[in-house]
C-alpha cells in the first residue's frame, strides 16, 4: 500500500499515465458533428444510431419514457427521431452513453458516482427546463447538454480513484471528506480538459471551468442558468452535496436573470422529478 497521499497519489496517475484523457461519448458526438450540417437527414442520424444496437434499445426506452412520450408508443429509431427531433435525440444518446459511466464495482465510488448522475440529470432537466421558462427557448437544447456535462470532471476524477484501487494503491475504505475536497478543488480543471479534448463546443467547456467562478459572466445567460439550478440541486440534496440553508432568491444569479420565487419552486420540484427520465 502506498505511503502517499490522495492527493498526490491522483496528481501522479495523471502525469504518468499515457493514454489519452478518458474516454469520449463516441456517437454522441458523430451525431453532434452531423447536427452542425444544416442539410443533414433523419436517415443520417438513424444509421449512427443503428451503430450500436444495444444503444438503439436504450434510445427507444428514453423516447418511451414519461418524460418523452406520446399518445403511442414509438417502435424505430427514426420514428423516435421523428417525435423527439434531432437535437433531442442527441440529448438523449448522452445521457444514455453518459450514465454507463456513473458505475464502479467499489461501493463507496458507485455510491458516489450514483448521486454525481443524480445531479447531473437533474442539472440538464433543470437547465433546460429554466432557460425555456425564462424565454430562452434557443438555449434549451444547450441548456441540457450543459447541465449533463458541466461536472464531468468529478466523474473523470472519480474513475481515476477507482482506477487506483483497483490497482492496490488505495485502502478500501477511501478518506471520504478528503476525497469530496479533491473532487471540488480539481474538477473544473480537469471537466475543462475533457471537453476541450472532446472538442466541444466553446459554450460547454467555458460552463465546465467557470460554473464555480467567483465572479461569472453577468451576461452569459446559459451559466447563470446553470448556476442557478447547480445551486437549487444542492439546496435539494440531488448529489453529492446538500445545504437545505441556501436562499436562491437573494443569489447574484437569480437576480440577473430576473427569476422569480414562483419559478425557483417550480424549479424545485422539475429537478427532484428528473431522475425518473433516465430510470
Amino acid at each position: 500500500m502506498s505511503e502517499q497521499s490522495l492527493l498526490d497519489l491522483i496528481k501522479d496517475h495523471l502525469a504518468t499515465t499515457k493514454t489519452q484523457l478518458w474516454v469520449n461519448p463516441g456517437i454522441a458526438l458523430e451525431i453532434q458533428d452531423l447536427l452542425r450540417n444544416p442539410d443533414f437527414s433523419i436517415e443520417q442520424v438513424a444509421r449512427l444510431i443503428l451503430k450500436d444496437q444495444a444503444l438503439s434499445g436504450q434510445i427507444l426506452r428514453v423516447a418511451n419514457s414519461s418524460f418523452f412520450s406520446g399518445l403511442k408508443k414509438v417502435s424505430t429509431i427514426r420514428d423516435a427521431i421523428v417525435r423527439l427531433g434531432a437535437k433531442q435525440i442527441l440529448n438523449c444518446v448522452m445521457v444514455v452513453t453518459q450514465k454507463n459511466l456513473y458505475q464502479s464495482k467499489n461501493a463507496e465510488i458507485n455510491r458516489q458516482l450514483a448521486a454525481l448522475w443524480d445531479h447531473a440529470l437533474g442539472c440538464a432537466v433543470g437547465t433546460k427546463w429554466l432557460t425555456e421558462k425564462m424565454g430562452y427557448r434557443e438555449l434549451g437544447q444547450e441548456g441540457f447538454l450543459a447541465g449533463l456535462l458541466h461536472d464531468i470532471g468529478k466523474l473523470f476524477l472519480l474513475n481515476v480513484v477507482d482506477n487506483l484501487h483497483q490497482k492496490g494503491k488505495l485502502d478500501a475504505d477511501l478518506p471520504g471528506p478528503l476525497l469530496q475536497e479533491i473532487l471540488e478543488t480539481m474538477h473544473t480543471e480537469y471537466g475543462h480538459r475533457l471537453l476541450t479534448q472532446w472538442n466541444l463546443p466553446d459554450t460547454y467547456i467555458d460552463i465546465a471551468r467557470n460554473h464555480h467562478a467567483e465572479t461569472p459572466d453577468p451576461h452569459h445567460t446559459l451559466l447563470l442558468a446553470l448556476r442557478v439550478v447547480d445551486q437549487t440541486c444542492r439546496k435539494l440534496g440531488v448529489g453529492l452535496n446538500h445545504d437545505p440553508t441556501l436562499i436562491l432568491a437573494i443569489t447574484p444569479e437569480v437576480n440577473a436573470l430576473g427569476v422569480k420565487e414562483i419559478t425557483l419552486a417550480e424549479l424545485e420540484i422539475v429537478i427532484e422529478d428528473s431522475p425518473a427520465l433516465a430510470a
